[in-house]
């Protein structure tokens, strides 16, 4: 169990923070704020003490749900119940309203028909058989009913009018079509209803001539030249009959035709006109519902390769998010919000789609004042969305970066191992490669030690393997992180007469860590003091277990120095490497992680790269972190130039703009400008962050600062011959206790120190480290001159003992108490104008005049101050020694009692060690 801080603990209880403190004051548990750490005795016994409480508070909370949960499903009941009744009685409501609407609709037609069915005879004409007819009479009903409830009062009294004009109207117009051949016969007209059937055909033949409003507009045009003259020989024969009998006045005709014509026409062009739109209205439906009914089914077809699409997205998210290490729920889940690391407040409001003015209340709430432009910790995000109730993942950058690439089985083809040596400092893993590759990189380490991360290839046979060396010190971590992350066997070294060791321990959590397979050897078996077995035993206890033990390790003893069983340990990598069917497409363009990178005087940046896929070749454009470039050349381990490298195989490339850094991932792109694109983006992002981290100030801001008493730094400026050196650096710094002087590299990079770090440092009042690297040009009296103070190492030790050693004589002074003498009161005096003195025996030490005493009573401090006088007899003394005797006054303290105990010390600041 690890410590945690208070609000962890409190959201773990679903307490808050302020409760969560007030019950830890109670059991005397030191916590400040929510932010505080406890350590694991503290969270056992808050644990041991609330279990009682939270158990209760959830048996409670339990039952109140269930309660809760009860209610709602017993309201759920009724409102369903009530809706069931509610739709039931409108449904019965709507029923009936429908069997009246449909008994006043029969009633309707059952009136109308007698007087329209002649006006029906007319209007209507035979059509041909539709295939949407059942279609077409369906919408017609729906139009009718509605039309016809609408105007349920007017239709009758049109039924009416039009029945009692029907014989009027066919009557006028065989009148006037015989008109103009014989008007004699007009007197005769009224018995023309009764040979009506025979001209029944004409309106089909004058809807004919109606098909379109054009032929409308001519037809009417047409008829009424021919009214017009037809009305004026009905007129001229009209006032002839009226010269030959009295009778002839009542040849209405004429009138008949001025008052009716007009009226017939119109009713017979809107029966035609309403029967054609009514014809077209309904096929323009049919047509719509039948591509409405085509359109649905294929947007179902549509929307099923739609689903198919996003499930095979989703499936191939889920795979991403697997093989890079997170959780798919949170990958897949569109509620959650990705941040990116370092993001400021305003970006963060953003993102989340919220009021940067509520962001920044809650940062007050916590005690951190931000302002829009500076950046949040990842804690500090998640909290703020926890409290607003949304989700949020912080991306690093880079998995913000990350490529994952999706190989097909077949494109897949057998790669040689990387082998990574891993091991305790001085076990032996450089010796041990120098016995497999057969030189003498040992002689050339500084220190004996190795200080980088070096890569090789050994050809077994037909076998290829790529071995991996890392340092074994402390300082190394992340270095040997890095060696594991790209590696497929590791080969833990340790000493059979060392045994486990630190840092073995912590090379088996980085290989677990990275789920790669450990082989062990044991080295150094022929020195006297070797035990391969205690190795063994050791081991288990971590987890490492031989396989001739029922465990998955498997073990060889070897001896570095003297060359033995070496050809046993080669044999063993390349089983476990058959095992793991390593496998790679080497036809894609590269990718894989940056090693090593350093600043070659003669060929400028040059990065140690290791191919995990693809082929790189010269002339390929990388992008490596903010570095890119196009590689000039390429050179195996053995400083050979080399035209192409495939998986597993490390070479160096040339030709990239700057230095990266070391464990950044590498890739090939097509084209030159999406790689410069990339890389200026990471570096404009990068120089961002360093400026809102910025951690060096100005002389006078750090003056000001160790003159209010706040934090001091030590500023350094670190230069090295590789990255590797600066992170190694980096590391052993942070973890000193910064908790008064905080060390701040203001610059690392690599290469040698010049004049412009000699300014940096002389502005930020810095000291420059040197790591295998040397003063260049006038770098070196510039910096006498300024007084800039340069330290040149070879080894790491000397420089982290050296830069420890400032840290703490910039520590700030102990405050400690100094026992001086201790005086018995056995007897109080009574002083006019002085007040009370007491007459003591020196039982302990040397009272002197000016030290400082506190009255000790029955073991409890009942007062501190100074003294008022000190006597002996009537003289004035400075001090008094033990077995004397003197009489002592306690400034502005007159209670002293026989018994009392005068304690007399001194406040002394004492040089920090540490």
């Amino acid at each position: 169990m690890a410590s945690m801080r208070v609000h962890e603990l409190a959201k773990e209880f679903d307490m808050s923070s302020a409760d969560l403190l007030d019950r830890l004051k109670d059991m005397k548990i030191p916590a400040k704020s929510h932010a505080s750490m406890l350590n694991e005795a503290y969270v056992d016994k808050i644990r041991k003490n609330l279990e009682p409480e939270i158990r209760a508070r959830a048996g409670a909370l339990a039952a109140e749900e269930e309660a809760a949960l009860k209610a709602e499903q017993e309201e759920a009941a009724r409102l369903r119940a009530e809706e069931e009744a509610a739709r039931k009685a409108a449904r019965e409501k709507e029923l009936a309203e429908r069997e009246a609407a449909r008994a006043q609709r029969e009633s309707a037609r059952a009136d109308e028909a007698d007087a329209e069915g002649e006006a029906r005879t007319v209007r209507k004409a035979p059509t041909a058989p539709s295939a949407f007819a059942s279609l077409e009479q369906q919408i017609a009903s729906e139009k009718e009913r509605v039309e016809r409830e609408r105007e349920a009062a007017r239709a009758r009294a049109r039924a009416e009018k039009a029945a009692a004009e029907v014989a009027k109207k066919r009557a006028v117009e065989e009148a006037l079509r015989r008109g103009h051949k014989k008007p004699a016969k007009a007197a005769v007209a009224p018995e023309a209803p009764k040979a009506a059937p025979a001209p029944a055909p004409a309106p089909a033949a004058r809807k004919a001539n109606f098909d379109s409003l054009l032929s409308q507009i001519e037809a009417e045009k047409q008829r009424m030249e021919a009214q017009k003259s037809a009305m004026d020989a009905a007129r001229k024969a009209g006032r002839g009959a009226g010269k030959k009998g009295k009778k002839g006045g009542h040849q209405v005709v004429p009138e008949l035709e001025v008052q009716s014509a007009t009226p017939e026409d119109r009713y017979a062009q809107m029966a035609v006109q309403a029967e054609k739109l009514q014809r077209d209205k309904v096929l323009a439906e049919a047509r719509a519902a039948v591509e409405a009914a085509n359109t649905h089914e294929g947007e179902g077809r549509r929307k099923k390769r739609k689903e198919k699409r996003e499930a095979e997205a989703r499936e191939r998210a889920e795979l991403e998010a697997i093989e890079r290490g997170l959780d798919p729920s949170l990958v897949l889940d569109d509620s959650v919000v990705e941040i990116p690391q370092g993001a400021t407040v305003a970006k963060f409001a953003e993102l989340l789609g919220v009021q940067p003015n509520d962001v920044i209340k809650r940062l007050f709430m916590l005690g951190q004042v931000l302002t829009l432009t500076q950046s949040m910790n990842d804690e500090t995000m998640e909290l703020i969305a926890d409290d607003m109730g949304r989700k949020v993942r912080v991306v690093s950058p880079e998995e913000e970066y990350a490529v994952v690439y999706n190989d097909s089985e077949a494109d897949l083809k057998p790669r040689p191992p990387v082998v990574t040596v891993m091991g305790h400092v001085d076990h032996g893993k450089t010796s041990l490669l120098d016995a497999i590759r057969h030189t003498g990189v040992v002689a050339s380490e500084a220190g004996g030690i190795t200080q980088h991360i070096g890569a090789s290839v050994v050809n077994i046979g037909d076998r290829q393997i790529t071995f991996i060396d890392t340092p074994g010190h402390e300082a190394f971590t992340a270095m040997r992180a890095r060696g594991a992350q790209v590696t497929d066997v590791i080969v833990l070294v340790v000493a059979a007469d060392d045994g486990v060791m630190p840092q073995t321990i912590e090379a088996i959590n980085h290989a677990k860590a990275a789920e790669v397979p450990i082989v062990v050897a044991v080295n150094k078996i022929d020195k006297p003091g070797a035990n391969p077995d205690r190795v063994r035993q050791e081991l288990t206890e971590y987890g490492v277990i031989p396989e001739e033990w029922g465990g998955s390790n498997m073990f060889v003893e070897v001896s570095a120095k003297k060359n033995l069983h070496i050809d046993d340990l080669l044999e063993t990598i390349i089983l476990q490497a058959d095992v793991l069917e390593l496998k790679a497409n080497p036809d894609a363009e590269a990718s894989g992680f940056v090693i090593e990178a350093n600043l070659d005087k003669g060929r400028g940046p040059v990065a140690t790269v290791l191919i995990q896929r693809g082929t790189l070749h010269t002339g390929d454009v990388v992008v490596a972190g903010t570095s890119y470039g196009r590689v000039r050349a390429l050179v195996n381990p053995h400083g050979e130039h080399v035209a192409e490298a495939r998986p597993a195989d490390p070479v160096e490339i040339l030709g990239l703009n700057s230095v990266p850094t070391a464990g950044d991932e590498f890739r090939v792109f097509e084209d030159e400008r999406d790689a410069r694109k990339l890389a200026e983006e990471r570096a404009l992002r990068a120089r961002l962050a360093a400026q809102e981290t910025k951690s060096h100030m100005s002389l006078d801001d750090l003056f000001s600062r160790i003159e209010d008493g706040k934090t001091t730094d030590l500023n350094l400026i670190v230069k090295a011959d590789v990255q590797g050196s600066i992170e190694a650096l980096r590391d052993a710094f942070d973890k000193m206790d910064q908790s008064e002087v905080r060390i701040n590299i203001v610059h690392s990079a690599v290469g040698g120190i010049t004049e412009t770090d000699v300014t940096l440092a002389a502005a930020s009042d810095a000291i420059i480290i040197g790591f295998n690297v040397r003063p260049t040009g006038k770098s070196r009296v510039q910096a006498e001159k300024e007084k800039v103070d340069i330290r040149l190492y070879r080894v790491i030790y000397q420089a982290i003992e050296d830069i420890n050693a400032a840290r703490v004589g910039l520590l700030s002074p102990d405050i400690v108490e100094e026992d001086t003498g201790i005086a018995e009161v056995r007897e109080t005096f009574k002083v006019p104008k002085v007040g009370t003195i007491a007459g003591c025996y020196i039982v302990e030490g040397e009272i002197n005049r000016d030290d400082k005493v506190r009255i000790v009573r029955d073991g409890t401090v009942i007062f501190e101050g100074t003294m008022a006088s000190l006597r002996r007899f009537k003289d004035d003394v400075k001090s008094v020694k033990q077995g004397y005797e003197c009489g002592i006054g306690i400034e502005k303290f007159q209670d002293l009692k026989v018994g009392d105990t005068i304690e007399g010390y001194r406040i002394k600041e004492v040089e920090r060690t540490e």
